[in-house]
């Protein structure tokens, strides 16, 4: 999650402030770029145990490692760092210590690649003198909530106190999961309705590909995306499948409302977070909420408060692709040769519209409610979401020829999506093949995936 903002921020005056700072997301085809996000489990190699803050084996320490090794600067809160940037990139932590990359807007699936690589092996470097490895997958196999050593953001002080007036699993979306995902641009209004309602009447598609989280302490829940599932119930006033982005009309200033309507979590002064859990963004730039601020709603609390909605695809400046389990390498450098074939090449754009186009809202929020637990097995009309799947990767893989980004071998971005062309012909996801293996090979124990798949 983001880092505290920096700067006061312009005052909002009229709610057409909101819409137009949406707007200036709008780019050129030319400057069109993916940023990929991965967050990843660190453990401790000689218990399993999640990595706690401090101590010698802890975040705090990978972080300044980090930094005074690889150039990376701290992002500091109330003296402690909390996140790290580079060269447009960052690295920040989520409420149980996960490590997430949130890279570069980058030009070709090529490039993200280097960069996956180039983070993995740093953090490596920094945490396997340490004893810490870590894993990839869509939720811990093992661990408690009680098992976390909560990180030192103030943001996530008023979460944990709000997400379970919300719901029962929030804590869980807090603590226990670990998410890839892809960020993509828009040429402009009519650019990003298409991309909206295309990436978010394929997200459960998505999520079947990347399946890889069937258990939970210890237990095999029968889910194959038990991440999936734990946002069905954190909070309905933020999550979910949006469909009145299917309808007539839709554009900035729509999502602008349903954001307006999005309950607070905080507002961000004098280097502390303050607790507005529950209020109006709107009665804040009413000026109602001056008591509790005292002061005006400014446009970096507009930014924050965008950050706090969780769709499963969001509007920013940009839109997010969230449907996805973490995984292995192989699969967080395979997301933006997904997203990116399917909606960066106009032919293909157009494929994939003509595919959901006639989808009815009872069939998105279908799919949605059926794949955390049936993945690629879902029926969906006459077919299943296993040939759904293979349709959406020869989309994207036609979307990246069309593209013809080629590295220094000559060899175009296709070649990236090759794990998932596995897992859709096969129908065998990550979540199978694991739950397979501790079944089989681990004698029913969970906790031996962490030495086994960890990057």
């Amino acid at each position: 999650m983001s880092a505290p903002p920096s700067g006061a921020g312009t005052p909002i005056t009229d709610r057409r402030q909101l819409v137009e700072y949406m707007e200036a997301g709008n780019k050129p085809r030319a400057q069109w770029r993916a940023g990929t996000e991965h967050e990843k489990f660190g453990f401790l190699q000689a218990t399993l145990q999640p990595i706690p803050y401090e101590g010698a084996a802890g975040v705090r320490a990978i972080l300044e490692g980090l930094a005074a090794r690889f150039g990376w600067q701290e992002v500091r809160e109330n003296g402690k760092p909390i996140a790290l940037t580079r060269e447009g990139a960052s690295i920040t932590l989520e409420p149980g210590g996960q490590f997430e990359l949130s890279g570069a807007p980058l030009a070709t699936v090529h490039e993200s690649a280097v960069e996956t690589d180039q983070h993995l092996s740093e953090v490596k470097a920094i945490a396997d003198p340490l004893g810490i490895g870590f894993l990839g997958m869509g939720h811990t196999p093992t661990w408690r909530r009680e098992d976390f050593d909560w990180m030192p953001k103030g943001r996530y002080a008023i979460m944990r106190s709000y997400m379970p007036k919300k719901g029962t699993m929030g804590l869980d979306m807090m603590l226990r999961t670990c998410t890839v995902q892809t960020n993509v641009d828009f040429a402009d209004e009519a650019d990003m309705v298409k991309k909206f309602r295309v990436s978010l009447a394929l997200q459960p598609v998505a999520t079947a590909l990347y399946a890889n989280s069937p258990f939970v302490e210890g237990v095999d829940t029968g889910f194959v995306s038990r991440r999936s599932h734990i946002w069905t119930d954190t909070d309905p006033d933020r999550c979910g499948m949006l469909p009145f982005v299917f309808e007539d009309g839709f554009g900035f200033e729509r999502y602008v409302d349903w954001l307006l309507d999005v309950p607070m979590y905080f507002a961000y002064r004098n280097g502390k977070y303050i607790d507005l859990s529950g209020k109006s963004f709107r009665d804040f730039m009413a000026g109602r909420l001056h008591n509790d601020v005292g002061d005006v709603a400014r446009l970096t609390d507009w930014s924050d408060h965008i950050t706090t909605a969780f769709p499963e695809v969001r509007l920013k400046r940009f839109l997010e692709m969230r449907g996805s389990d973490c995984g292995p390498r192989d699969l967080i450098v395979a997301l933006p040769a997904l997203w990116m074939g399917v909606l960066y090449d106009q032919t293909a754009l157009d494929a994939a519209w003509d595919l959901v186009k006639d989808w009815s809202i009872a069939e998105h929020d279908a799919l949605r409610a059926a794949v955390p637990r049936l993945g690629l097995r879902t029926q969906f009309r006459k077919t299943t979401v296993q040939a759904l799947a293979q349709q959406m990767i020869g989309i994207a893989d036609a979307g990246l020829r069309a593209r013809r980004q080629l590295d220094g071998q000559g060899r175009d971005e296709t070649m990236y999506l090759d794990p998932l062309r596995r897992i859709a012909d096969s129908g065998v996801t990550l979540a199978d093949e694991k739950r397979e293996r501790v079944a089989a090979a681990f004698n029913g124990k969970a906790d031996a995936l962490y030495k086994a798949y960890a990057f």
